[in-house]
């Protein structure tokens, strides 16, 4: 068995998000608009909000691993939108197939066998593509888990 094949096997699925919890395909669909904007009494963010921050961080992760030039947003303000709906109806949708673009840039890299994913990123301190692939994997777990929350309070989730 090929350990280096079965790990970047299983990296791609939890990236995913096809293991352990809903997927990220099923925590977008159907949406109502006027929801996305909402934020429920107790929490700090919308669901809108929550996309952009997956979308944005996702990139980010990914950007750094493989872009010696990327410069991240200034944190934490950069990795948030300011306004906690969506410009216009077309935005949520923008947005998701962004996420999903990236995501699938992603795996392309973790399943190419040229890519050691152990050797430490070169313009990183230590990091390495395993861990930023874990890193991205375990936030996007979390934050599809705080949309899920949010959606359920907003009524938006059966």
């Amino acid at each position: 068995m090929d350990h280096i094949k079965a790990l970047r096997q299983q990296l791609i699925k939890v990236l995913e998000g096809s293991e352990a919890h809903v997927e990220f395909d099923a925590a977008i669909a159907d949406m109502p608009f006027a929801l996305q904007g909402g934020i429920p009494k107790g929490a700090e963010h919308s669901p809108w909000q929550e996309l952009e921050h997956l979308r944005i961080a996702q990139w980010d992760i990914f950007e750094f691993a493989v872009d010696p030039k990327h410069k991240s947003p200034k944190f934490p303000e950069g990795y948030w939108p300011h306004k906690p709906a969506p410009p216009d109806q077309k935005a949520w949708a923008k947005s998701a197939q962004a996420f999903l673009a990236d995501r699938k840039r992603f795996a392309k890299v973790l399943a190419d066998d040229s890519t050691d994913l152990f050797a430490k990123i070169p313009h990183g301190d230590g990091q390495t593509i395993l861990r930023q692939a874990l890193t991205a994997a375990d936030h996007n777990a979390y934050h599809l888990g705080q949309l899920i929350l949010l959606r359920r309070l907003l009524g938006a989730w059966k």
